[in-house]
């Protein structure tokens, strides 16, 4: 065609601009839905720790990107937790593992396999063992018993309470399933991780370890498979940033592979509620690879240097006194006690916790422990906030100081 004839085609068609307003190509993208907003929820910055109530920790991008990736396609569950399980038990020095709904229930499900081994009639009669043939007793310090021990009784065991060696020894019978140990209570009890693991040997019981919150350090992640339990139990959703209700269990080969029949997806069993999908399973990989590898020692002197900023921020105030504290197990990394004398500033333990939390943007503090002082963590906040955190503090101090 010649020039003048496409020209002329082109003048013959209609305009596509008059189709449409010229400002709805330019229109504003639609803006992203916020969920909290539209439920009238709070959020705030988290200054006090991974607890649970709180919503635990947050998710890094790599885990939400594993989560995203694996909810676009079907795959059997039970596969899933196989090959989970294994890459985590490597990276654990255990035998086995299985990823949990939470570590509350792994100690479920591994007592459960405990007590009924991998027979299907014993697994349909938990939680009932009363004239079951079973063992069913499981030894505990007393001093380890602060309520965490309910989820070995879920399993219809009963515990046997003891406070020395001698006393751990003498309680054990042909009724004697296991021997349960919480970690975090480890400084309080009479009978150390060592000899608790010599007496239960020496009768060829086995052993489990709650340890829930208590890494840092990363060396607990194998530090007691090492050490000999055959049973270890951790949450997944606190320091290592994996899904809040996900928890591991991970030890012997054989018990790992009762727990999962006592476990979803299977039914007819105690712990069929106890979901866990593949998103978790697979996010909680994920997230305990990258909590691994993981360059601890900066880290920690991130935190250090957080809580630095914060002290200095407002220990010269009037009356205010501080102290760095790292709790020696669960939740080990550094905190700051900030106390004041009641004379100087006209604050109780509850309302400097409430005008925190009111206050904007809302802060969550520590402030169920000693009077007249809050605590506060760092390992949960966000780049920046520490400067917010200080700076609410001390304005809340010195608009309720006394002079």
């Amino acid at each position: 065609m010649k020039r003048r004839d496409i020209l002329k085609t082109i003048s013959m068609l209609p305009l596509a601009g008059s189709l449409a307003p010229i400002s709805s190509v330019f229109a504003a993208p639609k803006p992203k839905r916020n969920v909290f907003t539209e439920l009238g929820l709070r959020t705030f910055i988290n200054a006090a720790g991974n607890y649970t109530a709180m919503s635990a920790s947050l998710m890094p991008p790599e885990v939400m990107e594993a989560i995203n990736q694996s909810a676009t396609e079907y795959v059997m569950l039970e596969e899933v937790q196989d090959k989970v399980g294994a890459k985590i038990a490597a990276m654990c020095h255990a035998e086995a593992a299985m990823v949990t709904a939470g570590c509350w229930s792994a100690i479920v499900l591994g007592t459960a396999g405990v007590i009924t081994g991998k027979d299907p009639d014993k697994i349909k009669k938990l939680p009932n063992l009363s004239g079951s043939g079973m063992k069913s007793e499981v030894i505990i310090q007393k001093a380890h018993m602060v309520g965490y021990e309910h989820s070995v009784t879920n399993t219809g065991a009963t515990i046997i309470a003891v406070e020395t060696a001698a006393e751990a020894e003498n309680a054990i019978t042909e009724n004697t399933a296991m021997m349960w140990f919480l970690n975090r209570e480890a400084p309080s009890g009479k009978i150390t991780h060592e000899a608790w693991l010599q007496i239960a040997r020496k009768h060829n019981i086995p052993t489990m370890i709650d340890l829930a919150a208590d890494v840092p350090p990363v060396e607990n992640l194998w530090k007691y498979n090492d050490m000999g339990f055959d049973l270890v139990a951790i949450s997944g959703g606190k320091a290592m940033c994996g899904p809040q209700s996900t928890g591991i269990l991970m030890g012997k080969k054989e018990l790992i592979a009762a727990a999962r029949l006592n476990g979803p997806p299977n039914g007819g069993n105690i712990g069929r509620g106890m979901k866990v999908n593949k998103e978790e399973i697979i996010g909680m990989y994920v997230a305990m690879d990258a909590y691994i590898k993981r360059d601890h020692q900066k880290e920690w002197k991130m935190w250090e240097d957080k809580i630095a900023y914060i002290d200095n921020s407002i220990k010269k105030i009037p009356g205010v006194t501080t102290e760095i504290v790292i709790p020696p197990v669960a939740n080990h990394n550094p905190s700051l006690m900030i106390a004041w004398d009641s004379q100087k500033i006209r604050l109780t333990k509850e309302s400097l916790g409430e005008k925190l939390r009111k206050g904007t943007p809302s802060i969550e503090t520590i402030s169920w422990e000693k009077d007249n002082s809050i605590r506060i963590t760092v390992f949960m906040l966000k780049p920046g906030q520490e400067k917010i955190v200080a700076s609410r503090i001390k304005e809340e101090l010195l608009k309720n100081s006394a002079s």
